[in-house]
């Protein structure tokens, strides 16, 4: 008899919703779910490859000056690759991509994010196909629903 293994159920997600990113120093940041990108991608600006020590490493700061969360950090990390991606235009370019966890619903999970300009876009953390199809159900009907959770949770206390 073949033994039967149940599979995680997937959370119902909506449109947009609020995430934290602990190794980024984010929490509570707004992002847009996106069923159409296969990865997800956070916002960054000066972005530059440097050379320490024989060894490659990329350099970025997160948001905009004006975001209520930018700090000014420069985060650097010799974990990255550099991938071939679409645009929001549907033009290929080429980004880097570095390895992060993502905390929401209070669960987190480790996915991958492009480092893009998304300075005219209206939500700095875009959340692509990679992260979602194995983990939630979209539903875009609906918004904010792990950040609702969060907060109807913190009133209760």
């Amino acid at each position: 008899m073949k033994k039967v293994t149940r599979k995680a159920e997937k959370v119902l997600i909506g449109s947009t919703d609020h995430v934290d990113i602990p190794q980024l120093h984010l929490q509570d940041i707004a992002c847009k779910i996106d069923t159409g990108a296969e990865t997800s991608a956070i916002h960054c600006h000066k972005v530059k490859l440097i050379e320490r020590e024989g060894q490659e490493l990329i350099c970025f700061e997160l948001l905009d000056p004006e975001h209520r969360q930018y700090n000014g950090k420069v985060f650097t990390t010799s974990n990255f690759k550099e991938r071939k991606v679409k645009n929001t235009s549907g033009s290929a370019e080429y980004r880097y991509v570095i390895t992060a966890e993502v905390v929401i619903f209070g669960k987190a999970y480790t996915t991958e994010f492009t480092l893009a300009d998304r300075e005219r876009m209206k939500f700095p953390i875009l959340l692509g196909k990679r992260l979602l199809k194995k983990n939630f159900l979209v539903d875009v009907s609906k918004d904010n629903l792990s950040f609702k959770q969060k907060n109807n949770h913190d009133s209760e206390k």
